[in-house]
C-alpha cells in the first residue's frame, strides 16, 4: 500500500474494508482475475503467477502446478497475493505545472492471509468456477465446458495441480492516479496518456480525481 493517504482506495485507514469497500475490491478481483502469490520457502522467497477466484466470503482460491517451488511449502503459511490493474509512466511535462517530477500511476491490491491446501473436490469446483467466470466474459461466444474433453484427460490434469485457499485477513489497495495534483493538471495528464494509447490509466485519472 502506498504511504500517501491520497492514494488509498477505498479510503480505509487500516487493513479492513467495510461492506461497500469490499464489494468494490471483489469487483476488481473478478475483473482482473490474475495475480501473484508470494511466500517464503526453505530456498528463499518465491512467487507464482496464477489465475485467482474470490469466493465472495473472504477467501481467495488458486491452484499451482505440483512442480512449482511454492507447492510443497505454502500450505499453513501466511502468504501475500498482489493483483495489479492498469499502470503507466507519467511525464512531468504533461501536468503543465512547474517543479513536477516523473512518476508512475497504478492500481494494485495486496491480500494477505494463511493458506490451506484444498481437497480434490474443492479443486474441481475451483476449476469449474474459473472457467465459468472467464467464459462468461467472452459472450456471445458459446461457453466452453469440461464435458468437451474426456474424463481421463481431465483427471490427468487434476493430478498435475494442487488447489489452495487463502483466508483474507488484510485488504490493502492502492490507487495512485495523480489525486495529489490540481484538477486542470490531472486532465492535461489524462489527455496526454490518451494520446499515447494508455486509455485505461487516463480513465482512472479522471475517475479517481473526482
Amino acid at each position: 500500500m502506498h504511504p500517501n493517504p491520497a492514494f488509498r482506495w477505498p479510503k480505509s485507514n487500516n487493513d479492513h474494508a467495510d461492506a461497500d469497500e469490499r464489494a468494490a475490491l471483489e469487483a476488481l478481483i473478478a475483473n482482473i482475475g490474475f495475480g501473484m502469490i508470494f511466500a517464503e520457502t526453505p530456498d528463499g522467497p518465491r512467487v507464482a503467477h496464477v489465475p485467482v477466484f474470490s469466493t465472495g466470503d473472504g477467501a481467495l482460491q488458486f491452484h499451482l502446478s505440483r512442480g512449482n517451488a511454492l507447492t510443497k511449502h505454502i500450505a499453513s503459511k501466511t502468504s501475500l497475493c498482489v493483483i495489479n490493474g492498469p499502470d503507466a509512466y507519467v511525464s512531468p511535462d504533461w501536468y503543465g505545472v512547474d517543479n513536477q517530477v516523473p512518476t508512475w500511476n497504478y492500481l494494485s491490491l495486496e491480500l494477505e492471509g494463511p493458506v490451506r491446501a484444498m481437497e480434490r473436490e474443492g479443486l474441481i469446483a475451483l476449476i469449474d468456477d474459473l472457467v465459468a467466470h472467464n467464459e462468461a466474459k467472452l459472450a456471445p461466444k458459446p461457453e466452453w465446458h469440461r464435458d468437451k474433453i474426456d474424463d481421463e484427460l481431465f483427471e490427468k490434469m487434476l493430478d498435475s495441480i494442487v488447489g489452495f485457499e487463502m483466508e483474507i485477513l488484510a485488504w490493502r489497495p492502492t490507487a495512485k492516479f495523480s489525486q495529489n495534483k490540481p484538477e486542470a493538471a490531472r486532465e492535461k495528464a489524462a489527455k496526454a496518456l490518451d494520446a499515447n494509447g494508455r486509455r485505461a490509466v487516463a480513465h482512472m485519472i479522471r475517475e479517481f480525481g473526482r
